[in-house]
């Protein structure tokens, strides 16, 4: 089980030696300091506190969080999250190199949000004709029932609130890794806007851990 954070820098293509172009996400992923360590003794559970993006100013970190890092000796991070990771102590640093080129990762962030969206777009309905005279386009219909059980059903896919929030990628093939760039490049799309913040695993340590 093996993972790192980082940051989406952003879409590019590489073209293979046949000369097929395959889109691909470049990643900064690392340097990770571990902040804390976690037990089964202890805690119930192994994992371990990594850190990344180091914060500058101490002025611009809370006082609490600043403790934290204090307590340990460290700097201050921007993004700290856990990862389930076993036989790593306090002060150890992650890199890039844990990963290798034909791996398979899954890729958890932050999806980009489209604030107040339809049914049509949220829910990808079908929505109704559009023209002679139509006035039912992209509304969303009925929602309930009259006399039983006069009421509209939990989870009904109504207009909201799209996107930012916790969505993951699985089972993603590595390209490429640059360990003297801190770079990774994974095949296709993964979650989030360019400069959002990313946790990068393995596929077996996300199948033997908890659900998104």
């Amino acid at each position: 089980m093996i993972g790192i954070l980082g940051r989406k820098i952003g879409a590019t293509q590489v073209f293979t030696g046949d000369g097929r172009a395959i889109p691909v996400t470049v990643i900064e992923a690392g340097p990770c300091k571990v902040v804390q360590a976690k037990m089964d003794e202890s805690d119930g559970y192994a994992a371990v506190q990594v850190g990344f993006d180091e914060i500058k100013k101490e002025k611009n970190v809370t006082r609490g969080r600043l403790g934290h890092f204090k307590k340990v000796s460290l700097p201050p991070f921007r993004f700290l999250k856990e990862i389930k990771m076993e036989g790593m102590k306090v002060g150890d640093e992650i890199t890039v190199d844990i990963f290798n080129k034909g791996d398979r990762v899954s890729i958890t962030g932050t999806s980009k949000g489209k604030g107040f969206q339809g049914v049509m777009k949220r829910h990808n309905y079908s929505g109704g004709p559009g023209s002679h005279g139509s006035m039912f386009n992209r509304a969303p219909g009925s929602i309930g029932q009259s006399a039983y059980p006069s009421r509209v059903w939990k989870n009904k896919g109504m207009p909201g609130h799209m996107g930012s929030e916790r969505t993951t990628t699985k089972n993603i093939e590595v390209v490429d890794v640059r360990k003297e760039q801190n770079i990774i490049v994974v095949k296709g799309p993964v979650p989030g806007a360019q400069g959002g913040y990313l946790i990068i695993r393995s596929v077996e340590a996300t199948r033997s851990g908890k659900k998104d």
